[in-house]
């Protein structure tokens, strides 16, 4: 792996690692309130870009924290004031309990059927790690990678690929994947370019005002050691290709082979942090924000460059819509 991706993966890794440790209110139901909500006014990096405002969600939540109330209460009051910040990244977490904010997909079409995908791979498929993947009617290539938890590296992506190298385009199918390391999600991406690109920036708190932010720092992706896949791709995502699968999808649309379709997807661009409050409960939030290659935010999810949904009739016939739509794609003689 080039030398950009172990920098990079090392600061992810140092980043999810961390964890903010200041001198603390005392560990009442008014002191761990104002405590959190501190932290978030000084340490998340969307209230601007958002337009939250946070001041007057102190003084909504504010009223419902008194001194007597019980641990249950509080938990609940807390995690109910940290949804009104619309990211699936924060969560506030017990040793019993824990908060996660799920309208960024709830509230949209799945457009992805596992039963249907498992009759498309059939029972010859292979898999390694979190990659399953077969050759489609059509002499298509395909790889679903459900998420970027599990170890990668090129000896495995280059068995992947070369065992479809005669194929005549491929599907790379991040539908519900939920993230994981950025480090695996650049490496998985630099075997689709031969050259050096720039994908996006990120940027990082440097205080605790609410635009105190670094210099924007370039993210670059590097060639692979080993297979470039130079043949026409279709990258499918939608609404829970989040966080590392965000990441992902918008590295790939740099790269010239590479069209998206599916739904757009459920954004997730701030890498997180971890604090903790003074009664011990923790709070993961996010601390710095990825733009793509244009400075463009990509917190709200990555439009599809062809918007592609799932047929509820389609799916009774056992038809995955999208898969189908992609394979026609690349049938088409004008993406090669």
């Amino acid at each position: 792996m080039r030398t950009v991706l172990k920098k990079t993966a090392f600061i992810v890794l140092l980043i999810l690692s961390s964890c903010v440790r200041e001198e603390q209110l005392p560990d009442t139901p008014s002191g761990n309130f104002e405590e959190l909500w501190k932290i978030i006014n000084e340490r998340y990096c969307f209230l601007e870009y958002k337009k939250i405002d946070w001041d007057n969600i102190h003084t909504i939540y504010k009223k419902y924290i008194t001194d007597d109330m019980p641990d249950s209460e509080l938990f609940n009051v807390l995690g109910h004031m940290l949804t009104e910040l619309k990211d699936g990244h924060v969560n506030l977490y017990s040793d019993i309990e824990a908060t996660c904010y799920t309208s960024w997909f709830d509230d949209y079409p799945p457009n992805y059927n596992e039963l249907l995908l498992l009759n498309y791979l059939g029972t010859g498929h292979h898999a390694e790690g979190s990659i399953r993947y077969a050759v489609f009617h059509g002499n298509i290539g395909y790889m679903h990678c459900s998420n970027f938890s599990e170890t990668m590296d090129n000896e495995r992506i280059n068995m992947i690929l070369n065992s479809m190298s005669g194929c005549d385009g491929l599907i790379v199918d991040v539908r519900n994947n939920n993230g994981g390391s950025i480090g695996n999600a650049a490496l998985l991406a630099s075997h689709f370019t031969n050259a050096r690109v720039l994908t996006g920036y990120i940027r990082h708190k440097t205080g605790k005002g609410r635009n105190s932010f670094s210099e924007a720092k370039a993210i670059y992706i590097d060639p692979a050691v080993g297979i470039y896949w130079s043949k026409p791709v279709v990258v499918l995502s939608n609404r829970q290709t989040f966080s590392a699968g965000n990441f992902f999808v918008n590295t790939m649309r740099y790269f010239p082979q590479i069209t998206t379709a599916g739904d757009i997807t459920g954004g997730g661009s701030g890498l997180p942090f971890t604090s903790e409050l003074p009664n011990g409960w923790g709070v993961r939030f996010s601390a710095s924000p990825h733009f793509d290659a244009d400075m463009n935010h990509i917190e709200f999810g990555i439009e599809p460059e062809y918007p592609i949904s799932m047929d509820v009739r389609d799916e009774e016939k056992g038809i995955d819509s999208i898969i189908e739509e992609a394979c026609s794609m690349l049938n088409d003689p004008t993406l090669h």
